[in-house]
């Protein structure tokens, strides 16, 4: 590709020195809205099925989630003994609390889940335990992209 073209394609705001406060200074992102909410969920899995549970997750649950407007910011699993293969943890994000509960009842009597779940656990339920907190973040917090 031409030097010219490479330039034409790329939007000015790219060479344009960033705000102070701006999204993207030092890396970060503006702040979420102040009554924003993160979910921390810790799966206990029912051992031998993190591998089902996450393929669950893969393949339907963060569509669902995105469509009840719960937001995926990551997900993990411990790779150190006793919780490797048989934790899932992950984080959610909500624009408040009160949506939080809003977007569980949604999600919780999606007929799309409810099928996938039950597909899912035809032989056995794949999880044995949640834990879930509700956090919000600091004021010295970096914040998350978005």
């Amino acid at each position: 590709m031409k030097r010219r073209t490479l330039l034409q394609s790329v939007s000015a705001a790219a060479f344009l020195p960033s705000l102070p406060g701006a999204a993207g200074e030092a890396g970060e992102e503006t702040a979420p809205d102040a009554d924003a909410v993160y979910e921390l969920r810790i799966y206990h899995v029912v051992p031998g099925k993190v591998d089902e549970l996450l393929a669950r997750f893969r393949d339907h649950t963060r569509k669902i989630f995105d469509r009840h407007g719960m937001k995926s910011v990551a997900y993990w699993t411990p790779v150190d003994d006793p919780q490797k293969g048989n934790t899932l943890i992950y984080i959610l994000q909500h624009p408040s609390r009160a949506a939080a509960d809003a977007n569980w009842n949604s999600f919780k009597d999606d007929a799309e889940w409810k099928s996938v779940k039950a597909k899912s656990e035809e032989n056995g339920k794949l999880v044995e335990k949640i834990d879930s907190t509700f956090m919000s973040l600091t004021d010295f917090s970096p914040r998350l992209r978005s």
